[in-house]
């Protein structure tokens, strides 16, 4: 079984990132666990954007992962989930919910954009926690392979708003679960 760490950055709240574990070691059947990294978010920062390159975050991660050499008991590289309170974006894109490597380790997702008082709405913190599992589950499944679903309630369909991933469930369609199951099988994990 491939073992997940959740990596708070920042000043990722606390209980947010312990209210992930659970639901994940669920829905992935692995072990998942809150590792501490040593990492100064405004590394990440860019100054004309004044948000966080979510690219050189996942470059960070994987050569931290690569320096300490990082694998599970049984050998296996870990999936590591860093979850941020920043705003985040590719060069592409003006805002990221979250990154992954396609088929690799590392995934980030923030909360940032995933709060209602962000657009003007009273705030839902059971929602805010609801969008921030689904785009967990969304990124860590990127990095076991999956793409993105044409099913508009699968897990893996793509979100550009808050909005779109509430019509989301917080699981993967037939099709994507078997897909998991299988690269879960070849891979060991």
């Amino acid at each position: 079984m491939r073992p997940i760490h959740v990596v708070p950055l920042g000043d990722a709240d606390r209980t947010r990132v312990e209210n992930l574990c659970g639901p994940l070691a669920r829905v992935f059947r692995a072990h998942v666990e809150i590792r501490e990294v040593s990492c100064d978010v405004e590394f990440f920062f860019d100054h004309v954007r004044v948000q966080y390159n979510s690219t050189k975050i996942i470059d960070f991660l994987q050569r931290d992962i690569a320096r300490k050499k990082t694998v599970s008991g049984d050998g296996l590289p870990l999936k590591v989930l860093a979850v941020s309170s920043e705003d985040l974006f590719i060069p592409i894109l003006t805002y990221v919910f979250g990154e992954a490597q396609l088929g690799g380790e590392i995934a980030v997702v923030s909360y940032h954009r995933l709060q209602n008082e962000r657009y003007g709405l009273r705030p839902d913190p059971a929602l805010a926690q609801s969008r921030l599992l689904k785009e967990s589950i969304h990124e860590l499944g990127h990095t076991f392979g999956l793409i993105h679903c044409s099913s508009q309630e699968c897990v893996m369909h793509t979100s550009t708003y808050a909005e779109d991933i509430d019509l989301k469930h917080d699981a993967f369609c037939p099709a994507c679960q078997e897909v998991l199951q299988s690269g879960l099988h070849s891979s060991g994990a």
